[in-house]
């Protein structure tokens, strides 16, 4: 098992009270009951940004503290166990490690806003419905000493939201030929259409027509997106693993209470045999997957050559033990388990979209074959 040190242990345990006092789920289900516009909770958003939860892959030098994979890990599951709807993947994971890699003048411009909690970012990557993150028909065409933007892309994570998009395009031929820019949401070409997902979260489909883009928009440099995106999307694979651990830990110990309190024939409904080993069974792979995702942070912040392999074993585990997990919870409490009545259904349904965001447990199994040679 994991064991957690001291620093790791003090920012688990400040992001627990936190998320306790400020962002119980009662406040994610005010946020879904009055269908607020954004999706999330603005002044929170902002206090995140003063505990410095938004500039944990930023180095000082841009405003961050630099803590690394290990705090956005610790961040995400304290969030999952809480409900909590917030931009942090979009910007404080996907959004800071890309813009780690751009220039020097578009890092002082944006990253000190990013960290203040003032620039919301996301990622335009996926075309299709199905996740492919190799796959860009989108064009941005040379125009002079501009380009011009065209296409469309879906399943944008906070994209409605928004202050700047993050655009996978292609800007020549074959698997080098394509480039990320930095997208103002509002420049004039650009549509937005708000989808909401089964969780009550929201996705984007975003439509760019004839969008002109300046060459200092660019992140990186041409042909650079492949190389960028790697480790853009390792981070966000990872934060989403933890928040699926932390969405496992939390239903189980709302399930273990309950079998405790839940009497039948006289006795707890925890007495019986075969429920205790359905427990057991959950709780292993719960262990499992709390050391494969902290691993795999570890791998990241080290820079191991099989960090994106870890990574990818972490998302299947964290997925699976979410899935078990919600789904045991949902027949132990039996009739109640299926009504709004009981937090479960929530956690149910964040479980069943997070595990498929940026890739289904089944891409990630075949991607970590793929990683290992078969």
């Amino acid at each position: 098992m994991y064991v957690l040190n001291d620093e790791e242990t003090l920012l688990a345990e400040s992001a627990a009270d936190f998320f306790a006092s400020r962002s119980p789920v009662s406040a994610f289900r005010h946020l879904r009951d009055s269908n607020d516009p954004t999706g999330f909770d603005r002044g929170l958003w902002r206090e995140m940004a003063g505990l410095g939860w938004t500039g944990l892959l930023v180095d000082e030098a841009h405003g961050g503290t630099g803590f690394g994979h290990r705090g956005t890990a610790i961040i995400a599951r304290a969030m999952g166990r809480h409900l909590v709807a917030s931009p942090f993947l979009s910007t404080a994971v996907l959004g800071s490690m890309a813009l780690a890699h751009a220039s020097d003048d578009m890092r002082k411009l944006h990253l000190p806003r990013l960290v203040e909690g003032e620039l919301i970012l996301a990622l335009a990557l996926d075309e299709t419905p199905r996740y492919a993150p190799s796959f860009t028909a989108m064009t941005a065409i040379p125009d002079g000493d501009a380009f011009v933007l065209s296409g469309e892309k879906c399943a944008v994570i906070d994209g409605h939201v928004a202050d700047c998009l993050l655009v996978a395009t292609r800007t020549a031929p074959g698997p080098q030929g394509r480039s990320l820019f930095l997208v103002d949401r509002k420049q004039p070409g650009i549509s937005v259409d708000r989808l909401s997902m089964i969780d009550n979260r929201n996705l984007a489909r975003i439509r760019f027509d004839g969008v002109r883009l300046a060459a200092a928009q660019l992140v990186g440099s041409h042909g650079e997106a492949r190389a960028i995106l790697a480790a853009v999307l390792d981070a966000g694979h990872l934060a989403l693993a933890a928040e699926l651990l932390g969405i496992a830990e939390e239903v189980f110990a709302r399930t273990l209470d309950y079998l405790r309190q839940r009497r039948q024939f006289g006795v707890p409904i925890g007495s019986f045999q075969a429920l205790q080993h359905r427990a057991s069974l959950i709780h292993c792979q719960i262990e499992l997957a709390h050391s494969a995702v902290m691993a795999a942070a570890r791998k990241l912040d080290a820079g191991s050559a099989d960090a994106s392999l870890q990574v990818s074993v972490a998302r299947v585990k964290a997925a699976d033990a979410a899935i078990l997990a919600t789904d045991e919870a949902v027949q132990m409490h039996g009739g109640i388990g299926m009504t709004d009545e009981l937090d479960i259904g929530l956690f149910l349904k964040r479980a069943r979209v997070a595990s498929t965001l940026l890739g289904t447990p089944a891409y990630h199994t075949d991607r970590a074959a793929c990683l290992l040679g078969f």
